[in-house]
């Protein structure tokens, strides 16, 4: 077939027709992304959507690219309806936001939340891979958490595991929380932590039964767990979970990811995997 090259009008229509197409793939994915991420802007703000200022540059924008008011209506008809045909790129956009904010926010905290308070860590005290766990021994996923941790350990020998009391759920979890740290100065901690999980719902009692098993000299502890080093840990560990926009536990963190919730051993051990090979 014999071809003739092109004029220059027919290379300017070529190219006015290839910046529609663009403007309107990139305008059908801003719409996508604006819809997807509008649970999670409100979830976390609060606030109202956007401003105005900016769908005024979008709609600038595409009348430079030819599109007008009738066609921007009928790509909004179009991507609202994939939308609600596939809800489930919604809570795929927003974790993968809440992924990408938590990576920035975990970068430079990364020192601090890795060194543990002196003990309280389970695993292998000198692996070279760290998991951090906050957790709350009031906590019911956290008790379920428990049997999917001892099988991350035993399967992954360089684990180490740095616990992170966050007594938030109930008033009981406070003196738990310290009395924790005080098995972590008597270097008993993973005995006393076994124990206050596989007992009762924290009060004085079954705090005291996990001391006893644990081994602990119970006159010390209590002594330990008042002072301003225990109150100072705490403290600590809720500063560092309302910046990472921990609000629950049980919370994982492992190399970049984090983790909320009791996502199970599978997904532990795939995060696990990811920061062994990053």
């Amino acid at each position: 077939m014999t071809t003739f090259p092109a004029s220059p009008a027919d290379n300017s229509a070529r190219e006015a027709s290839k910046s529609r197409s663009r403007a309107f793939v990139l305008f059908a994915l801003a719409l996508l992304v604006a819809g997807a991420l509008a649970g999670w802007w409100w979830e976390k703000h609060r606030a109202a959507a956007p401003a105005s200022g900016d769908d005024a540059a979008l709609t600038g924008a595409l009348a430079d690219a030819g599109i007008d008011g009738h066609e921007r209506a009928a790509i909004e008809g179009l991507v609202r309806a994939y939308i609600l045909d596939h809800p489930e790129i919604i809570p795929e956009a927003v974790d993968k936001l809440r992924q990408r904010e938590a990576q920035a926010q975990i970068a430079p905290m990364r020192g601090a939340l890795e060194t543990p308070f002196p003990g309280a860590v389970l695993g292998n005290p000198a692996g070279k891979l760290t998991l951090v766990e906050f957790t709350d021994f009031a906590c019911t996923f956290c008790r379920r958490s428990v049997g999917d941790l001892d099988a991350l350990i035993a399967a992954n020998p360089d684990l180490r595991v740095v616990v992170r009391e966050l007594p938030i759920i109930a008033p009981a979890s406070l003196p738990a929380a310290r009395m924790a740290l005080a098995a972590a100065a008597q270097g008993k901690y993973p005995a006393y932590h076994k124990a206050m999980f596989a007992g009762a719902a924290p009060d004085a009692a079954s705090i005291d039964a996990a001391g006893t098993a644990a081994g602990l000299d119970l006159s010390a502890a209590r002594t330990f767990a008042a002072t301003p080093q225990a109150q100072a840990e705490l403290s600590h560990n809720l500063d560092m979970a309302r910046q990472l926009g921990i609000e629950g536990t049980p919370a994982w963190i492992v190399g970049e990811r984090l983790l909320r919730g009791a996502v199970g051993r599978e997904a532990l051990q795939q995060a696990i995997e990811a920061a062994r090979k990053g």
